[in-house]
């Protein structure tokens, strides 16, 4: 007999809501099977479910993970979905060198401006100071 999954169930296992499963079903990523108002998850179902979660954590929209999991289930399979998922890890990685890039220039020029800023804030606190006495 196949194993079947509750919505919660699988709410419960991957941490996420309900609304998010359904959210996912209503963009066409699940199919679960109706036993009058109930779903019932199959197998299949909890691997996509874990598929369309991982490429979220990555960082892939929802349109790239739903073509990731699309893959799998056409020809060539498993071969093809492979190579698809490789190619936007090699296009995410890219994007999150430069990222991290862009971040590190940032990140320096906010020491030097914060570096001036304070050099200037004591050159006036001590010109007052001056002034004072």
């Amino acid at each position: 007999m196949t194993e079947t999954f509750t919505i919660t169930d699988l709410a419960q296992e991957f941490d996420v809501t309900t609304r998010a499963i359904r959210f996912y079903e209503d963009q066409g990523l699940l199919s679960p099977a109706r036993k009058g108002q109930q779903r019932i998850y199959s197998q299949r179902d909890r691997t996509r479910l874990k598929l369309i979660l991982r490429g979220k954590r990555l960082g892939f929209s929802l349109g790239e993970v739903a073509e990731i999991v699309e893959l799998y289930d056409t020809e060539p399979g498993e071969v093809g979905q492979l190579d698809f998922f490789l190619d936007k890890i090699r296009e995410r990685r890219a994007t999150l060198e430069q990222q991290r890039e862009d971040i590190e220039v940032t990140l320096a020029e906010l020491d030097a401006v914060e570096d001036r800023c304070k050099d200037r804030l004591a050159q006036l606190t001590g010109q007052r100071r001056a002034a004072n006495d």
